[in-house]
């Protein structure tokens, strides 16, 4: 490969990708570049990797790839505080590639510690963001729908916080990850007057004070607001994609429930999540090894999407490196 060039993912069409050799990107004022490691791949990606009407292809070498971590490889001008060969978890957006650049203030160093370990910072981030947001306390009845990624840490956080964990999911291994992560009662997602009927059975007809929706399907939504009890939280953790939702808002109404969409756009409480999630990382409420199932290289991203899809038996999550 020619001097200054990398390699870089571009879609060319649904369900299509290849590796393209481009030039590097060259940090910015107060950007910094980094040599990527890993990058996870986010249950987001599939909508694009599907083709919907409103995807441009190709896509930007790189695109869609938003949980690089690695090491620094070039600062900006006017970048202090960090250093070249300094490993990060970033929040950039082109990381499906050797290198990407990103604000120097989108950078989380990571200790030596965690050399060996991947650390997809964005995703972490976010579940951290969406359990503050989702006010949960000791004591309470919390259905959680939807055991991946996003669910097991959320899973994890709950019980540690005391609370009683009614974890739904429809794969039988994201139910025994569930009880893993401390659930302390599992259902599977298959008939919604059973789930609904067995929830209001564990909580003697009060339903859950939370409800945590982390499939971003109109289903679980709509299952969720069933699940959710008189003035309690539905807290929207799944990222709808795929058009418009219809809610029984007679039901909602009807409960006086607080909805609350739990995704984050603003850069430092962002950030302020990835730190927390680091924090919970090295006291070990959060275990990488049981959350980080399946590593592909970047000329197998394909394979990947298509097992973030599928979701074989014991996967989780995927990640790719260059």
């Amino acid at each position: 490969m020619a001097s200054g060039m990398m390699r870089a993912a571009v879609l060319d069409a649904p369900g299509s990708l290849r590796l393209a050799e481009v030039p590097m990107p060259e940090p910015a004022p107060g950007e910094v570049r980094i040599r990527l490691q890993g990058c996870g791949v986010c249950a987001s990606n599939l909508t694009p990797w599907a083709g919907p009407e409103w995807m441009q292809f190709p896509t930007p070498p790189g695109d869609l790839g938003h949980e690089g971590w690695g090491v620094i490889d070039a600062l900006g001008e006017g970048v202090t505080g960090l250093s070249v060969g300094q490993r990060v978890a970033a929040l950039s957006f082109r990381s499906y590639a050797e290198f990407d650049v990103a604000p120097a203030d989108s950078m989380l160093p990571l200790p030596s510690v965690l050399d060996d370990t991947p650390f997809p910072g964005e995703p972490l981030g976010c579940a951290m963001n969406i359990f503050a947001r989702s006010g949960i306390a000791e004591g309470q009845d919390v259905a959680i729908i939807g055991i991946g990624f996003l669910g097991a840490i959320l899973t994890r956080l709950a019980s540690l916080a005391g609370a009683r964990v009614i974890a739904i999911a429809r794969r039988p291994y994201a139910l025994d990850l569930a009880r893993r992560m401390g659930a302390a009662e599992t259902i599977p997602m298959e008939d919604h007057g059973a789930i609904i009927e067995r929830v209001s059975a564990l909580t003697a007809g009060a339903f859950c004070p939370r409800v945590i929706e982390a499939v971003g399907k109109s289903w679980p939504l709509d299952l969720a607001g069933e699940l959710t009890g008189e003035r309690g939280r539905l807290v929207v953790a799944g990222y709808h994609q795929d058009g418009p939702r219809q809610v029984n808002m007679w039901l909602w109404n009807w409960r006086g429930i607080d909805v609350i969409n739990a995704h984050e756009r603003d850069l430092s409480i962002r950030m302020q999540g990835m730190r927390a999630a680091l924090e919970a990382v090295l006291d070990g409420r959060i275990d990488l090894a049981a959350l980080c199932t399946h590593q592909y290289p970047l000329e197998m991203l394909g394979s990947a999407l298509d097992a973030t899809r599928d979701r074989p038996d014991g996967f989780l999550k995927a990640w790719v490196t260059p």
